[in-house]
């Protein structure tokens, strides 16, 4: 039995394709499985990470396909088993995860905002699974500023998303917007405020989707090290350490 809602607001994880609408996952060496291991543990680093925000519960969607399943029941498992003391708390409490259409990533989206208010949460954050370093930390500040503005977004460098927020209801079909366009955060911006709908906007960030990024992400996590945050993207930190092990043989 699904958990029930314990929070007003929820950390939505979207599970994204390898290639998306306007974006995909080239990180040169890294391919076939040893992509497949990185991508499922930059998932279940994001859902450790989103765990630790004690205000919210946790879902997961995913694409109903037989892959995505093998993948998600590997990374509940592991967390079931691995995590201890408030952490295992919540994720047997706060966590679920949800099966979805393969649609285009605008529909799924959609399909997230829609059903999570539905389920009657305030707040909704969603989050892809390119970005294992956003901290439970940023998640908080996202979930703050949701309380002061209709929506919160997370720019990348390249005018993409790392997150987006919505508070109260969902305000703008994003459905309707080409996320293959260059400008889309520009444009979904004007959106929210052609109906003038008020919007924070988060710290630049970046979804791991190139090798320069996935050096901005090593940098990172050796920067969480030095400040005594051993947790976030541990499992990634884990399996770079194998791969980089790997290629050096």
């Amino acid at each position: 039995m699904s958990p029930k809602k314990k929070n007003n607001s929820v950390i939505a994880i979207c599970i994204q394709e390898p290639s998306e609408d306007g974006s995909q996952m080239d990180l040169g060496a890294i391919q076939g499985d040893d992509l497949r291991f990185l991508h499922q543990a930059f998932v279940t680093d994001t859902i450790v990470n989103a765990l630790q925000v004690p205000s919210a519960d946790v879902r997961l969607y995913f694409i109903s396909e037989p892959e995505r399943l093998r993948l998600i029941n590997i990374v509940s498992d592991y967390l079931s088993k691995k995590l201890t003391g408030n952490n295992r708390d919540a994720f047997k409490n706060r966590f679920v995860s949800y099966e979805m259409e393969r649609e285009r990533w605008g529909l799924r989206m959609d399909h997230v905002f829609r059903t999570c208010f539905e389920s009657g949460y305030k707040n909704v954050l969603l989050i892809g699974s390119r970005t294992p370093t956003i901290t439970a930390k940023m998640m908080e500040t996202a979930l703050r500023m949701l309380d002061q503005s209709e929506a919160v977004f997370g720019p990348t460098p390249e005018g993409r998303y790392y997150i987006i927020g919505m508070a109260g209801q969902y305000w703008i079909n994003l459905s309707d917007f080409d996320w293959k366009s260059a400008s889309i955060y520009s444009e979904v911006a004007r959106a929210f405020a052609d109906r003038k709908l008020s919007w924070s906007e988060l710290e630049i960030w970046y979804a791991v989707e190139s090798p320069e990024e996935l050096d901005l992400m090593a940098r990172d996590i050796n920067q969480y090290r030095f400040e005594q945050d051993e947790m976030t993207a541990r499992e990634t930190e884990l399996v770079m350490e194998r791969l980089i092990s790997k290629l050096e043989s």
